[in-house]
């Protein structure tokens, strides 16, 4: 029985000196007389409240009970949710090892009392009132009782209520009915609510009968457990004397302990549970684990913690989950499986926590505001097979949003992707039948007029951050690889920005940023559900080539559309949510086509392997690009980097940024970090360790060579297809390139923004303004 619970506490005050023995014996015959009578009234009183003392019984109590969340293999914890640690396993589930360790603890007329230890209660009262030790005089079914009752205070009235209602509970259920919700019910000390919990938390084991006997709790270790009942934790207001029966806790709570467990073992042999000799051959186990008061954070504390964010927000925009309280789903002891491969995730933290000695060397030993994200998308599903934000659940996420429990936007995930989202451009040059190897005039600078950069605006032309050999006149796929922002300019101009806009979000951005005037934060523009000529008019042309911010994660699902062969598949965490036998969701995978023909996404492939950074070591065909974007007006020092790219089996975006809006400067002192030195060894690096883990023939996933029919291309481009649309000119305070002030310590989320919404909006704000760069 529980000292916090099951014993009434003693009187207040400091006693007076004894009176004579025989003052003692009189005073013992009235007290004693007195509690017999009031026994007697309290049998009286339970007649007659019998029938309409009311009580929530096993049928229709629910119990809070930890949600799981799983690796994509369904059987690997990624981390459990709730206010209390408990997974319920049905009384018929459980081997006989706890329930009989129980009986032999608490009460050991369980199988044949009517629920009320009338003897119990008749010694308890006796010595209460004598002056002996306090006694509760419980029985498993009144402390079942108390606890279904939510019973508080330690008083005589409770106790005869508690009486009652026992009373009532085993005239109507079964005794292994009460006996399973009990063991699922009470705690057994560090956060472990229910004997599941517990035997995972004191053994790393469980007490299911259908698992492996190697995994399963025995006797000996359920009977250290049950020990644990009469005192879960420690007496805060004296820890080192009343320290309880955790063995680990301190030397006296071992002792305390070890002699509990032989009064259960004594009990067990009285019951016959154990013979004689059974008894004489049992070992107190040495095998209890230390307390690791870390692992009650049920992993959100690690960067998977980032996954469960994203989990919950799904999950909440799902028919079986919306308007319902956040209670509802970490309390419900649902089964979440993510989409999260283990094997892939263990790979993205490897290298884009490039605080660890696993990360590639060129990051390794960095200033301490760098920061990386990584997000990896398997082709053609949309799974998020791999997902790096940051370090925690609590802290700030670099690689996406999502929504929280009160369904406030968090999350840090947008930054300026630079040339690597020119990939959109170029899928939807190809779309319009622009070949490739169609020839472009790429001075270093350039003036456009229709866009407003011209040596008069206050931004000037657009100029190159990078010089090429082929330069003046380059084609297309020579501008990719060498990211000439002359030739991309041109060609957004030419195409019309409402259609790189609609190709982008095709592909996979359903979120840019933009700043507008008169407001200090720039705005969430939803692309998904909306016509580039809807969305144009918040950019300038300058979007093409990525002033504006997108996504880690939006930006891993555009590549997984390229790789898929065009095919965009909704990006999502979460595969399947059981309770019980009950499947309560399951995913939906559904595929929307690009609009790409065989031979433009040839010739995308073809182009995008051609970036020198994209070039794995494995044998595997690749694609990809960089990116960066500068600080300021600078056009040598750079605040955002990236690397994205694909294989056809897997698809993966990093960023590599600054956590205070500085530019980046590395540890030598040179600011010379772009994507390929700084970004690029983490996604190579992911990319051939995720792909070996995942143990794939890279054969069957070759790239197609193009056929380049229209192989006489013209030494100038082609007139556009379509009117250039127009859109704000860059001269009206384009959008910057870092938030210093999110980037550092917006708050202790990462929220982007104030405002409120049960599902995405068409606009939502990340962080405060910057500083208006150049493009680059």
């Amino acid at each position: 029985m529980s000292t916090t619970g099951n014993h009434d506490s003693t009187a207040a005050g400091r006693p007076a000196a004894p009176p004579p023995a025989p003052r003692r014996r009189r005073r013992n015959r009235v007290l004693g007389a007195l509690a017999v009578l009031t026994l007697l009234l309290g049998i009286g009183l339970m007649a007659g409240t019998y029938y309409v003392d009311s009580v929530p019984t096993p049928t229709d109590l629910t119990l809070p009970e930890s949600t799981t969340v799983y690796y994509a293999d369904g059987k690997t914890p990624m981390a459990k949710l709730g206010a209390e640690n408990r997974t319920i396993v049905p009384y018929d589930q459980m081997n006989d090892s706890a329930k009989q360790a129980i009986v032999a603890a608490e009460d050991r007329t369980f199988w044949t009392n009517k629920g009320i230890d009338f003897g119990g209660v008749l010694r308890a009262a006796w010595s209460n009132v004598t002056g002996g030790q306090r006694q509760g005089a419980s029985t498993i079914t009144q402390q079942y009782a108390r606890v279904a009752a939510e019973l508080k205070g330690v008083t005589y009235s409770r106790k005869l209520r508690e009486a009652v209602i026992a009373w009532k509970l085993d005239d109507k259920y079964s005794k292994e009915n009460i006996l399973g919700f009990y063991l699922n019910t009470v705690p057994f000390g560090r956060g472990a609510y229910g004997i599941e919990a517990a035997a995972q938390a004191y053994f790393g084991k469980t007490v299911r009968r259908d698992a492996p006997a190697d995994k399963q709790l025995t006797k000996a270790e359920a009977m250290v457990l049950c020990a644990m009942v009469k005192q879960p934790e420690a007496d805060p207001d004296d820890p080192e004397g009343s320290p309880g029966y955790d063995p680990r806790r301190n030397a006296k709570a071992r002792q305390n302990s070890i002699e509990r467990w032989a009064y259960i073992r004594d009990g067990m042999v009285k019951l016959n549970y154990l013979s004689p000799q059974e008894a004489a051959n049992l070992a107190y186990p040495d095998t209890v684990r230390p307390n690791d008061p870390a692992a009650r954070v049920s992993g959100l504390d690690r960067p998977t913690g980032q996954v469960v964010n994203h989990v919950l927000s799904e999950l909440r925009q799902t028919d079986p989950f919306k308007g319902k309280p956040a209670e509802y789903l970490r309390d419900g002891g649902f089964s979440i499986v993510t989409t999260v491969d283990k094997r892939v995730q263990d790979a993205a933290e490897a290298a884009a926590d490039i605080r660890r000695d696993s990360a590639p060397e060129a990051v390794r030993g960095q200033p301490r505001n760098w920061q990386a994200a990584l997000v990896a998308v398997e082709p053609g599903t949309g799974r998020v097979l791999g997902y790096y934000g940051g370090n925690a659940a609590t802290g700030a996420d670099y690689a996406g949003w999502y929504y929280d429990d009160e369904g406030d936007a968090r999350g840090y995930g947008q930054h300026p992707p630079g040339s690597s989202f020119k990939v959109y451009d170029l899928a939807a040059a190809v779309q319009q039948k622009i070949s490739v190897k169609q020839r472009f005039d790429s001075p270093d600078t350039k003036e456009f007029p229709a866009s407003g950069r011209t040596k008069a605006s206050p931004n000037g032309p657009i100029r190159n951050a990078e010089h090429a050999a082929c330069q003046p006149n380059c084609a297309l796929w020579e501008a990719t690889v060498a990211s000439l922002n002359v030739t991309y300019f041109e060609l957004t101009e030419k195409l019309g920005l409402n259609k790189v806009l609609d190709l982008a979000t095709r592909a996979g951005i359903d979120s840019m940023w933009a700043n507008e005037p008169g407001n200090p934060q720039p705005r969430r523009i939803e692309l998904r559900g909306h016509p580039g000529a809807e969305t144009a008019p918040h950019f300038s042309t300058e979007a093409g080539i990525g002033q504006y911010g997108i996504t880690v994660a939006d930006h891993a699902n555009g590549m997984a559309t390229l790789a898929a062969g065009g095919k965009r598949a909704e990006q999502h965490f979460v595969r399947s949510v059981t309770k019980g036998e009950d499947t309560v969701y399951s995913e939906r995978l559904v595929q929307t086509d690009l609009g790409l023909d065989a031979e433009a996404l040839n010739q995308v492939n073809w182009t995008l392997r051609r970036v020198k950074a994209a070039e794995l070591d494995n044998g595997w065909d690749s694609a990809g690009k960089t990116g960066t974007w500068q600080a300021g007006q600078s056009t040598t020092q750079n605040v955002h980097t990236w690397m994205v790219g694909y294989t056809g089996a897997l698809a993966a975006a990093v960023w590599l940024g600054s956590t205070d809006g500085k530019p980046l400067r590395n540890k030598n002192g040179s600011y010379e970090v772009y994507g390929s030195n700084a970004p690029g060894p983490i996604w190579r690096q992911f990319m051939e360790r995720a792909t070996a883990a995942l143990k794939l023939d890279p054969d069957k996933y070759r790239f197609d060579a193009p056929k380049f029919p229209d192989d006489k291309p013209s030494p100038t481009a082609p007139a556009p297809s379509a009117p250039p649309t127009t859109t704000r000119p860059s001269s009206a305070a384009p959008p910057p390139s870092c938030e210093p002030a999110p980037c550092a310590s917006a708050s202790p989320t990462g929220r982007p923004s104030p405002t409120r919404s049960p599902r995405p909006s068409p606009t939502r704000s990340s962080g405060p303004p910057r500083t208006p760069p150049p493009p680059g």
